[in-house]
């Protein structure tokens, strides 16, 4: 059975609409104009026990608004979601005990107080048995390596630091579905290899289930076999990472080193790259030869420009 399925799933917002000026605020408050805009727009997807898949798309996409539907945050306007079974716009107990949402520009620790401290009201409101709360904590302690730093106001840590106690705090219940919405954001590359090696050994741990939101292409690169990726609240891609680029990018990039030192570079149609590097080792004395597909985050930006083109 899926872990998540989402069918035709929309939200809609209504945002006010006003005019400059003291008149049109006057008149606002005796009758406001609203608008529709459309956030999510008939998504469908599904997920697998211990998928891990990257959820892309530029800012505005939908991708937070899915989640915080997946979550139970938000209500659907239309079609449907599922989550372990549940509906999650009801936030059934029985759900809410599996799932977790980090958000990387959110906190939910007390800023004032030790992260020990919030660990402890989370394990209130999850009731979780005091010596498994503890054999959890102390794991997650030493995994994110945060042993020196969870007795120390979380307002005294570094992004980086905090970043690792929210996801700390996020696990101790160790949920089986796990929605991350930009868990690296600002943060060094140092520490966000730390949090992708964390994530990858949680999933290989507990066989959870991730989905994934990141500007970082590293972090998909790393994590992800399969993505999906929307535009403008419309899917546009489902797949794996590597028939991303197969099917956004035309072009491969030759290289080839001479016998001389030299190197050749040249950029050739994906249907000509076998005639194009047939062509070189018969015109010059070859001693190696790389073919490479364009970076990821440039097969994105592609995927972005032919959706926007289709709109």
């Amino acid at each position: 059975m899926a872990i998540i399925e989402v069918d035709e799933l929309s939200k809609t917002f209504k945002v006010p609409v006003r005019d400059q000026g003291l008149r049109a605020s006057l008149r606002s408050l005796i009758h406001r104009e609203t608008r529709e805009v459309t956030a999510v727009d008939s998504v469908s997807f599904t997920i697998e026990p211990g998928e891990v898949v990257g959820f892309l798309g530029p800012n505005g996409a939908g991708k937070t608004t899915t989640l915080k539907m997946l979550s139970g945050l938000l209500h659907p306007t239309g079609g449907r979601c599922r989550v372990l079974g549940f509906e999650p716009k009801g936030r059934p107990p029985e759900l809410l005990r599996q799932i977790t949402l980090v958000m990387g520009n959110r906190n939910q620790l007390q800023w004032d107080l030790p992260a020990l401290d919030s660990f402890e009201l989370n394990r209130a409101i999850y009731r979780i048995p005091r010596n498994e709360f503890v054999a959890i904590r102390d794991e997650l302690i030493e995994l994110l390596d945060i042993g020196d730093l969870v007795t120390q106001p979380v307002r005294n840590l570094s992004l980086g630091e905090r970043m690792k106690m929210e996801i700390a705090g996020a696990l101790l219940h160790r949920p089986q579905v796990l929605f991350l919405d930009e868990p690296t954001i600002g943060l060094d590359i140092t520490m966000q290899r730390r949090i992708r090696s964390f994530v990858a050994d949680y999933n290989v741990r507990y066989g959870a289930t991730v989905i994934l939101t990141s500007h970082y292409m590293a972090d998909v690169q790393a994590l992800c076999k399969r993505v999906v990726v929307i535009h403008h609240g419309r899917l546009v891609f489902d797949g794996d990472l590597s028939a991303l680029s197969d099917r956004f990018t035309t072009q491969r990039t030759i290289t080839a080193r001479l016998a001389d030192g030299e190197e050749i570079t040249i950029l050739a149609a994906r249907t000509e790259t076998a005639a194009a590097t047939t062509r070189l080792l018969a015109d010059y004395d070859v001693v190696d030869l790389t073919i490479e597909d364009p970076p990821i985050d440039d097969v994105i930006e592609q995927v972005f420009a032919d959706a926007g083109d289709a709109t």
